[in-house]
């Protein structure tokens, strides 16, 4: 058995991401081997969206599938992006009915088809979201007469307490709960007693020295005043690279093993 092996990336965070995980993509390629690399694009643009250019971008150097979160809406681009015939990128699928886009995708991988699903928490989120429980049960219910060899879901939520729940919730029903959102990656990834790959929070893909991607000293400032001045993003120093690196077996659809990524590059 020859495992599936993929790279998936936490939330690319504006320039200094995009241009920090350009410089060390190929090092981790030579590393890992990937059968498929992955990475939310959330904010793949200036910290806010995604643009075709700035996907395109990514594209260039391998990264296949995107998934994302409730800021993919703050560029018009992805609107166009969405709506495209076998887009690259997903938006949560929990997303009220007529949403453009899709929260799931079937990607090929040589012979083997997987699943990726994306859902948004509902903790401590302003919009009204469907019940990602619920979603996420029907979406397996609809593809339980495919062949599939792994299922991946990108769990976009703040709450560590939903996360948690849903990793449970899907174990041994899926191949992998990926938590995204936070920024902060967590050192709980591990192999659940069914079988599925989880962590909390892959973590993100931008500056280190920075307060989730934006400058540290307004963000500071902003909760020292109660005055919310807009974060800068810086653009050149230290990238933090945070992801995870998964096996899955093709047969069984069961993680065989998850590590952590968390390594930085100058830009």
């Amino acid at each position: 058995m020859t495992p599936i092996k993929i790279l998936f990336f936490g939330d690319i965070f504006a320039k200094i991401g995009r241009q920090g995980i350009k410089k060390i993509l190929s090092d981790l390629i030579t590393q890992y081997q990937p059968d498929l690399i992955m990475a939310n694009a959330e904010n793949l643009a200036h910290g806010k969206g995604v643009t075709e250019t700035t996907l395109k971008e990514m594209q260039e150097i391998g990264i296949e599938l995107f998934t994302s979160g409730n800021h993919v809406w703050d560029k018009n681009d992805v609107f166009a992006i969405l709506n495209k015939k076998d887009s690259p990128l997903i938006r949560p699928a929990n997303y009220p009915e007529g949403t453009a886009g899709h929260g799931e995708k079937i990607v090929k991988i040589g012979l083997n088809n997987l699943l990726v699903v994306n859902l948004v928490g509902r903790v401590f989120f302003r919009e009204n979201f469907e019940d990602p429980f619920q979603t996420v049960a029907k979406i397996l219910e609809n593809h339980k007469k495919d062949k599939l060899a792994g299922i991946i879901v990108d769990f976009h939520a703040e709450a560590t307490s939903e996360k948690n729940a849903m990793g449970y919730f899907l174990d041994g029903k899926v191949s992998a709960v990926i938590g995204s959102h936070t920024h902060v990656q967590t050192a709980d990834e591990r192999i659940l007693e069914k079988g599925t790959a989880y962590i909390t929070d892959l973590g993100f893909t931008g500056a280190k020295d920075s307060v989730i991607g934006l400058d540290k000293k307004i963000i500071i400032k902003n909760f020292l005043t109660q005055i919310n001045e807009p974060g800068e993003i810086p653009e050149s120093g230290t990238c933090q690279i945070n992801g995870v690196y998964l096996e899955i077996n093709p047969k069984t659809q069961k993680a065989i093993k998850i590590e952590r990524i968390n390594t930085e590059v100058e830009v």
